[in-house]
């Protein structure tokens, strides 16, 4: 039986895959240094419980993972968090995706108006915060006094969340924006000059051709706004200050993990918060990602 023959790798081959791996190695070293260890820090830290006054640890077993099933303040952190993400998602995509479609075409001014769109995306969360937070005053704010209500926006539990929600569509649809815009740019116009030909209006165009061929970047933009969306923190931790009565109907899951960690110096109870979020973040990641086999067509 003959041997298998050895195919020789040449010199210039051996000098490509080192430099490929020069190339990517600073990258490599950040992702395990910034990534993978961390994920396996947390995992290993859920397990314990920080000692008093901050120092030493104690391993508890899977206390903490009973504790935070039973913590109501969980929950609630929880239920804000998808109440957040229902309403920022969905309303970030089709308002962005609206625009897009209207600033791809030939007008006058359209980079004025593109970068007057994207301009919160490059703001200081600490600035956005601030002007926010005047906007939504119920006493002289300028929502208010412009319509003439007497509205607790960020003060009132039962609308708090939604109004925080507000702040991150406008936050990112420039964000959104921008991919839809890249994403319609890669549509042949040869679609469309026969869809004319045929009689076909500018809404049947939209859904039957714009849609479908910009699925993969709907479906990119909504599967990260999604993982986005359910680790909001800033916008809360900023616009919510400690003695809001509307505190305990907006702090989001990762709040509570700062809260936890950072505040109570409770570091194995904050890590198993944010495993609770990673699982749930894999659960509906994996749920997308059998699911656009059905409505997300690639080319």
């Amino acid at each position: 039986m003959a041997g298998k023959t050895k195919v020789k790798t040449t010199g210039r081959q051996r000098s490509e895959f080192i430099w490929g791996w020069l190339f990517i190695l600073p990258t490599v070293i950040g992702l395990i240094v910034l990534n993978i260890i961390p994920i396996f820090q947390t995992i290993y830290q859920s397990f314990f419980k920080t000692g008093d006054f901050g120092r030493g640890n104690i391993f508890v077993g899977l206390e903490n993972y009973q504790k935070v099933f039973a913590d109501k303040e969980i929950w609630q952190a929880l239920l804000n968090t998808f109440k957040y993400a229902i309403v920022e998602v969905p309303f970030s995509i089709i308002i962005a995706l609206v625009l897009a479609v209207f600033l791809n075409r030939k007008m006058i001014g359209r980079s004025v108006y593109r970068t007057i769109i994207f301009l919160p995306m490059v703001a200081a969360p600490a600035a956005v915060a601030m002007v926010w937070r005047w906007l939504f005053n119920s006493d002289f704010g300028l929502i208010n006094n412009l319509f003439h209500l007497h509205t607790k926006w960020i003060s009132d539990p039962r609308i708090a969340v939604f109004s925080i929600a507000v702040i991150g569509i406008w936050s990112i649809i420039g964000y959104n924006m921008v991919l839809f815009i890249s994403g319609l740019q890669e549509i042949p116009h040869d679609y469309y000059e026969a869809a004319e030909i045929d009689g076909a209006t500018g809404i049947k165009c939209f859904f039957n051709i714009t849609v479908p061929l910009l699925s993969p970047t709907i479906f990119f933009v909504m599967i990260t706004r999604i993982i986005g969306a359910l680790q909001v923190f800033d916008l809360i931790y900023m616009v919510m200050d400690k003695t809001n009565p509307a505190l305990n109907k907006t702090q989001s899951l990762v709040f509570l993990f700062y809260k936890y960690t950072f505040t109570n110096k409770n570091i194995g109870y904050g890590s198993t918060i944010v495993i609770l979020l990673l699982v749930i973040t894999l659960i509906i990641t994996a749920i997308q990602m059998t699911a656009q086999k059905k409505w997300v067509f690639y080319n």
